[in-house]
Formats: C-alpha cells, structure tokens, sequence
C-alpha cells in the first residue's frame, strides 16, 4: 500500500491552498463518517453567497490541480496494487472520477452545510479573499502547488527550505506562525487518513482482500500510517509554503498571518476542510471500488 499512502498523503497535504485547512478530530468508531448531502434550510439560504465565496476562493481552479495530482499519482498505485496491468482503465477510471465540476459542486454542498448561518464568516472571508492581496495570495498557492508537480522543482524546493530553516531568517517564523495559526499539519494528517479508510473501504467493499476487511483492522491499519503521513507532511508543506509566499513582503504574509487568527478566519478555516475532505473521502472511496475491481478482474 506504500505507493497509494503516498498519493493520498499528498492530495490531503496540499488541502493548505486557497484557505488553510482547519483541524479534524478522529472520532472512537472511525475516521471521516462523511457528510450527508440533503440540503438544510440554513444551507438553502446561504447558497448565493456561497457560491460567490467558492469563486472567489478559486475552488475550480484548486480542483484542477488536484486533478492533476491525482493523474500523476495514479501512476504509483497502478504499479503498486495492479502490478502495471489494465493501465489503459485505470487511467480512464482516474480521468472519469477527478470530475473537476463535480468536486466543485460537492465542495460547494459542503462548505454550505459546515458554514451554516455563519454570514458574518462568509462576509468576512468575501471581502479578504476578494481583495487585491487575497487574490494574489491564492494565485500564488496554486502556481506553487502545479510547480511542485514537477519532481525536480519539488527536490530543489524542499533544498532551498532546509537552507532557508538552517539560516533563520524573519520568513522562517512567519511560516512556523502560519501554520500553527491554522493547524496545517495536524489538518493535513487527519485528511490523509480519512482518505485511506475510504480507500480500505472501497477495496474491501470490491472485493480486493476475499473476504471483507473487518472496520476495526482498517482502522489499525490506517493508523499505523500515521507517523509516516505526519512526517511527509512537513516534509512537503513546509517548502510549500516557502515557495508560495517567497514573492511576499513580510507584512503581506502577516496580513494573511492575521486574518487566519480571527474569529472569521478560523471558521472558515474549519468549514473548508470539511468540505474538501467530503470531495476527499469520496474520491478515495471511488478509488478504491475501481481499483478493488480491476484488481479482480472485473469490468469497472
């Protein structure tokens, strides 16, 4: 499984663009329950400017990245778990599941539920995002996370952060900031793991381990992953975030820095990890059902 651990641990540890992704708590009897997708009245009333908040946080464009890191690393787990066999379905498997408008809409379904009635969050996160910094901070993220597509910019990234850490400059702590202000690591590693269980759940509901893989060994086995995922976590982040906000003034990265802090930055914090872990969850669930199939021999 060590191929798929790596390509879901870095579609969830990019979850930091647009918006830092707030933290999750793994609950007793699972990780990741889902979201139910019926509307509520609160979610019905808030919609419009909903949407106009997920444009303004260039969701569409943060999901064509992620199409475009699920692609790449499809190609791990084709070696991994199907031994380079059936590569022509599997890439087309991949291609029909990363529905970049269709992860955009569920995104949009959920981020409504998580916010709810919080209109002063969406008001709040409307005008900062909107703003002439608030773009450039989210163009800059993207650029950042395409670049890293390429393995060689990802290794001279990761070098230019380790020189960087080494010398402690003021841009060190600003980062360090960053990311305990929006809990970035602890996010990222608990949407990695809820992205292993689907996936566990989708191979075993295909049929890919015999008989059913019972919950509490899916569970075991997904958290046995967890120190490995912290670790490559910050590996990646880290230099993520370095690259994204090199072209940054100090107190631009602070303005950023700042609105993270309050009260309206942390909600929407949470409600945006919520929502890209349910598009998340379904994507792995998806991924592991077709990958279960292919791996039997049956017709996806």
């Amino acid at each position: 499984m060590g191929h798929f651990q790596k390509a879901m641990t870095m579609g969830f540890r990019a979850f930091v663009v647009s918006v830092s992704v707030g933290a999750a708590a793994l609950a007793a009897s699972g990780i990741g329950a889902g979201i139910g997708w019926a509307e509520s009245p609160a979610a019905t009333a808030v919609a419009p400017k909903i949407s106009a908040l997920t444009q303004t946080l260039m969701i569409d464009k943060v999901m064509e990245v992620m199409r475009a890191e699920g692609l790449k690393h499809s190609v791990d787990v084709s070696a991994d778990l199907l031994a380079g066999q059936s590569d022509d379905a599997w890439r087309a498997m991949i291609a029909l599941i990363y529905d970049t408008e269709k992860m955009t809409a569920q995104f949009e379904r959920a981020l409504a539920e998580a916010l709810g009635q919080e209109a002063q969050t969406i008001a709040d996160s409307t005008a900062f995002f909107s703003s002439v910094l608030g773009q450039r901070l989210l163009t800059l993220e993207i650029d950042a996370r395409m670049a890293l597509l390429d393995d060689a910019t990802e290794r001279a990234t990761k070098l230019a952060w380790d020189k960087l850490a080494s010398e402690n400059p003021p841009r060190v702590p600003q980062i360090v900031a960053f990311v305990q202000a929006n809990d970035l690591v602890e996010s990222n590693v608990m949407g990695a793991l809820n992205a292993n269980l689907a996936f566990y759940r989708g191979l075993s509901a295909a049929g890919a381990f015999g008989d059913p893989m019972p919950e509490d060994q899916m569970l075991r086995e997904v958290w046995a992953q967890e120190a490995e995922i912290r670790t490559e976590t910050s590996d990646w982040l880290y230099p993520f975030l370095m690259l994204s906000y090199q072209p940054l003034t100090d107190a631009e990265l602070q303005a950023y820095i700042d609105f993270s802090a309050t009260r309206s930055g942390k909600a929407l914090n949470a409600a945006v990890f919520v929502a890209f872990d349910a598009v998340m969850v379904d994507l792995s669930r998806a991924l592991g059902a077709s990958a279960g199939r292919l791996m039997m021999g049956q017709d996806i």
